[in-house]
């Protein structure tokens, strides 16, 4: 009697349900902290692994170009050496020719000397020194020919591995280029029909979806959707219309708090 005493008191009843909602609301708000406490714990955990596998990519592709780099320096380093090889062999060969002139020179001004002392080398002797200079000639001739060959030889292979990294550079910035424009179109699609691995297939968006996406798969689709658009062309200078947007037409910032959370 003494403890349900208190339960036939006025207000008692209401005083102890309100006590025991307090109870219930401070529980819910608990589990709701626990909740989203874990859910960020999760989503920093997921952002942290993926800034890690963009790092261990970014560092891959680093690695990789630095390697790339060095063969090309060395490829280059050992061409530059075989061609300076090769102009070292054309100048000995040129210094030769000089050398040769030279003789055939130093020898003229001494057979003239000694004609005017009344010495006459027999002809044999000048036929033997002519024959001599024109093997000579004959060889120096060929190997000036051989070193011209390997020299045209190397610039064209200097000249396409340039080429080669030209072409490589350029393709380099035309896949930078299209990711680019990849990912903007991501981000455009996202803003405009929300993330798709975020939706299912049968979510309420995906009818939308399809309808404007509809030209990225049927032909027909696309031609009647330009035929539309055609439609409504005018002159750029025309005061009651203006031009057609290249692209999306995104959706303003959300100008209240309201606003925010029915996009959100």
């Amino acid at each position: 009697r003494e403890i349900v005493r208190p339960l036939g008191e006025p207000g008692y009843r209401e005083a102890l349900r309100r006590k025991a909602e307090r109870a219930r609301k401070r529980r819910l708000r608990l589990q709701r902290r626990k909740q989203e406490a874990r859910a960020a714990k999760e989503e920093e955990a997921a952002r942290a692994a993926e800034r890690e596998a963009k790092i261990d990519q970014w560092r891959a592709k680093c690695i990789q170009e630095v390697e790339e780099k060095n063969r090309e320096q060395e490829l280059k380093a050992a061409a530059d050496s075989v061609l300076s090889e090769v102009r070292k062999k054309q100048a000995d060969t040129k210094r030769m020719v000089d050398i040769l002139h030279a003789l055939e020179k130093l020898r003229k001004l001494r057979k003239e000397a000694a004609g005017r002392k009344g010495v006459c080398p027999p002809p044999s002797a000048d036929e033997a020194f002519e024959n001599q200079v024109e093997s000579l000639k004959t060889l120096l001739k060929n190997r000036t020919e051989l070193y011209e060959a390997e020299e045209r030889a190397l610039r064209v292979m200097l000249e396409g591995e340039q080429e080669e990294e030209r072409k490589r550079e350029m393709e380099k910035k035309q896949k930078k280029e299209r990711e680019k424009l990849l990912q903007q179109k991501l981000e455009i699609d996202s803003k405009l029909f929300g993330d798709p691995d975020e939706f299912p297939l049968a979510h309420l968006l995906q009818p939308f979806r399809d309808y404007y996406l509809q030209a990225e798969h049927s032909v027909a689709a696309l031609i009647q959707i330009r035929h539309e658009w055609d439609q409504y062309l005018v002159p750029a200078d025309h005061p009651e219309g203006s031009c057609i947007p290249p692209g999306w037409v995104l959706p303003s910032l959300p100008t209240n708090d309201t606003w925010a959370t029915a996009v959100r």
